[in-house]
């Protein structure tokens, strides 16, 4: 496991015109079980892992941003492969554009990133096992009960 000072990880859309790296751990990563992540991965869960937007490089290639509705009506934009469409990461009301929800399925070794919770869970797949110790919330969480303090100082400094 690489520590906090030594970490990158790289990724890419599917057809590799985008290219990506994150510059460090992520501050939390999100499994998360609601209808709409189901619906807008075509899966049981999303994983996320939520870093600071200034934490990425695109190395490779542009983005193209879409506007995309949410749960919570506040919506949430959409950054994609122009070409291959793949959905590379997001960024959800509130903290808006200085936070990015890298999806973590799209890096180079997604093994890197564990859940460190599951979200959402009272709509989640009645299939899926959530035996194993990661925390488990039926709906959303408060970050001061789940967050590393290393996590919750960078969060911090992102709301000044």
């Amino acid at each position: 496991m690489q520590d906090e000072q030594h970490f990158s990880a790289e990724g890419g859309c599917a057809c590799g015109r985008v290219r990506y790296r994150m510059l460090s751990r992520p501050l939390f990563v999100h499994c998360c079980h609601c209808r709409w992540c189901q619906r807008e991965s075509g899966a049981a869960f999303a994983l996320n892992a939520l870093i600071e937007a200034d934490r990425v490089e695109v190395l490779k290639g542009a983005l193209g941003a879409a506007e995309i509705p949410s749960h919570s009506s506040k919506g949430q934009e959409f950054h994609r492969c122009p070409d291959c469409q793949i959905a590379l990461w997001s960024h959800y009301a509130g903290m808006g554009a200085k936070i990015c929800f890298i999806r973590v399925g799209t890096l180079e070794n997604p093994d890197l990133l564990a859940p460190s919770i599951h979200i959402f869970t009272s709509t989640k797949q009645p299939w899926v096992n959530l035996e194993g110790g990661t925390p488990v919330v039926a709906e959303y969480y408060s970050k001061k009960n789940f967050w590393p303090a290393t996590s919750l100082m960078r969060w911090r400094a992102l709301e000044k």
